[in-house]
């Protein structure tokens, strides 16, 4: 199973949403990978400032496992129980670069969540899951683009009975799940119930896939 957990702006819980489903479903011994995507004059290698030719192919994608679990947020996966975790780097609109990399690590696992929008433009997962807060208005165009597709919602409303983005029709939001955000639970025992229902219409197909795979 491939579930992807984006958001619509930093720091609006995604990486909480991911923990607390990898917690919630031990058993599923997940694989996590976190992109991140740097903007223009900032290295793939390490994320810092440099004067790399933008698409320069000597590094257009850089992805590490963590070892550990520390207070990134790859280490965070790690500490909620996660298998084995990934960060990986990329320039902003260079993430095709890595998908045969993230096709091989997809193959290798029988459940994998993916903290990202933009993958939603290369793979079509079983479960995508969009994190919102009301109180950040910020939108990203990943976000945006990807918006109608998600298949449920974790919002911290903020004190705000509507959301403060124009152009999201309210449709999109009150035709699916949406599941409470109130930190430090996101989610709760209801987005594990959902997340685990998901799991269950798709274990045919995981089971076939394994058996190709091997």
């Amino acid at each position: 199973m491939l579930v992807v957990v984006g958001g619509h702006s930093r720091n609006v819980g995604k990486t909480s949403v991911v923990c607390e489903i990898i917690t919630g479903i031990p058993e599923a011994r997940w694989q996590a990978i976190k992109i991140t995507q740097h903007g223009h004059n900032f290295c793939s290698i390490d994320g810092h400032p440099c004067d790399c030719a933008p698409g320069d192919a000597s590094h257009p994608f850089v992805i590490d496992e963590q070892p550990d679990a520390d207070r990134t947020d790859s280490g965070r996966y790690i500490a909620a129980g996660a298998r084995r975790s990934f960060w990986l780097r990329t320039a902003k609109g260079e993430l095709g670069h890595a998908v045969p990399t993230l096709k091989t690590l997809l193959a290798g696992a029988g459940h994998t969540i993916v903290e990202s929008n933009s993958v939603m433009r290369f793979f079509t997962p079983d479960l995508y899951i969009v994190v919102l807060d009301y109180g950040v208005d910020d939108m990203k165009d990943s976000t945006r683009l990807y918006f109608d597709r998600a298949d449920a919602f974790v919002v911290n409303a903020a004190g705000r009975s509507t959301p403060p983005w124009p152009g999201i029709p309210r449709r999109w939001l009150e035709d699916k799940p949406r599941f409470a955000a109130d930190p430090p639970r996101y989610g709760g025992p209801e987005l594990i119930a959902f997340v685990r229902s998901r799991m269950a219409s798709c274990a045919p197909v995981l089971t076939r896939c394994s058996e190709e795979a091997s």
